[in-house]
């Protein structure tokens, strides 16, 4: 089954990876997403368009994936150039979601993550 985290900021992103590299998992997927507020829902409507499709080609990941969730702060935050998902060398984000396989060059953007077939490909080997 498909160990799914949840991390709120850079700071506890880079905890958990640190985390999971340890477990050496091969197939590590992260989602960047627009942060939730108190309701559950986020303030990126790409985002909350797009998490019902990734949870559903999830189903199809590989048994022993891990999938990471990242609330990557609130609007103001994300939309500052400087903000550390767009600068830090490891992420360079250019837009939310994105949806990723930590360690490769796959990775699907925006309107990419809420079409079914194409996040399914991402999880395929």
């Amino acid at each position: 089954m498909v160990l799914k985290l949840k991390a709120e900021g850079f700071q506890e992103f880079q905890a958990i990876l640190n985390d999971i590299a340890s477990k050496k998992s091969e197939d590590i997927f992260i989602l960047f997403s627009g942060s939730k507020d108190t309701t559950g829902q986020s303030w990126c409507p790409d985002c909350v368009e797009a998490e019902p499709v990734i949870e559903k080609a999830l189903e199809s990941a590989p048994e022993d994936a891990v999938f990471v969730y990242v609330g990557v702060g609130d609007k103001s935050f994300w939309k500052d150039s400087n903000c550390v998902f767009r600068t830090d060398s490891k992420t360079k984000l250019t837009c939310i979601p994105t949806l990723l396989k930590w360690g490769t060059n796959k990775r699907l953007l925006d309107n990419q993550c809420n079409k079914l077939d194409t996040v399914l490909m991402m999880f395929e080997d």
